[in-house]
């Protein structure tokens, strides 16, 4: 099993003065323990579980700039991109551009986005959920039209959402044939089918009906004829290890029932005023546990 890290919780000592350094020794220290993957979530607000929109929250892909230029191996991206906040050729352009400068370990995260009260506070259209997905369709679709070949496929693209005259991408990204696809949520007629027809890898929550949701990805892989396998499958779970060894030896056996079912990566959602100390005892404690779950 692979472990990925979820920066969430901004809410360090310091304040804003001392984010960006805060920031730099978070990824230098995960990537040094191992870590395959560090995340940020795309908000402008932080979420409820995160104590609401006054506490502090940085922007995603500025976060994931400083965490490629302290880091050398781990992978980067966002969870997820909500497909309402910036236009399809803009979010492309991006992953790219992201891909490009850390060398080639770049992903896209998209999703359908769920914070109605962030987008109508900040002047975010949100239109209703059907129609976000329809416009999740189209933007990984230009998003592989952007990336396909040497300078994108320039021919016009005409869906219902979004009319591009000539997606075109240079640079390209250096991620080959394209920066990895992870599709997040677990709705079973939409999302999943979403992941069987377009996706590198899904991403799900270690929730009662995990099992099934899986079983669901399976059958959409074989309506699709997309091998279930060839999909990274991802879990997010709370590094919740402050109280000491019973916390750790609770995550470690969490870990093993998620490999047990086929997870492959989970994704910690890192918080609380000291996450240096939580990455070393995972990097000490944990990692070794589940090295070979």
């Amino acid at each position: 099993m692979k472990l990925g890290l979820q920066i969430a919780d901004y809410a360090w000592e310091g304040g804003p003065a001392g984010m960006a350094e805060m920031l730099a020794r978070i990824a230098r220290t995960a990537d040094d323990a191992g870590f395959d993957v560090i995340g940020a979530a795309d908000h402008l607000w932080q979420g409820a579980h995160m104590g609401g929109p006054e506490q502090p929250e940085l922007e995603c892909f500025t976060t994931l700039t400083v965490v490629a230029a302290n880091t050398r191996h781990c992978r980067l991206v966002p969870l997820v991109a909500g497909v309402h906040f910036r236009q399809p050729a803009l979010l492309a352009k991006t992953i790219t551009t992201l891909d490009v400068l850390s060398g080639g370990r770049a992903m896209l995260g998209i999703g359908a986005g769920w914070f109605e009260e962030e987008a109508r506070g900040l002047g975010f259209p949100f239109p209703p959920l059907g129609e976000r997905f329809e416009m999740l369709e189209e933007a990984i679709q230009i998003c592989l039209h952007m990336w396909h070949g040497e300078r994108g496929d320039e021919r016009p693209f005409a869906g219902k959402h979004y009319r591009l005259e000539r997606p075109l991408n240079v640079p390209q990204s250096l991620s080959r044939p394209h920066p990895p696809i992870l599709i997040g949520g677990s709705g079973e007629r939409k999302t999943l089918r979403l992941v069987a027809r377009y996706a590198d890898a899904c991403n799900l929550y270690p929730t009662p009906d995990l099992p099934a949701k899986l079983d669901i990805l399976r059958r959409h892989c074989e309506a699709e004829g997309r091998d279930y396998e060839t999909i990274e499958k991802t879990c997010m779970v709370h590094f919740a290890i402050a109280d000491g060894d019973a916390k750790t030896r609770e995550l470690i056996a969490e870990l093993h029932r998620l490999g047990s079912l086929g997870i492959q990566t989970v994704i910690g959602i890192l918080s609380g005023v000291d996450p240096i100390a939580s990455l070393e005892t995972i990097s000490r404690e944990v990692m070794p546990a589940v090295a070979e779950a």
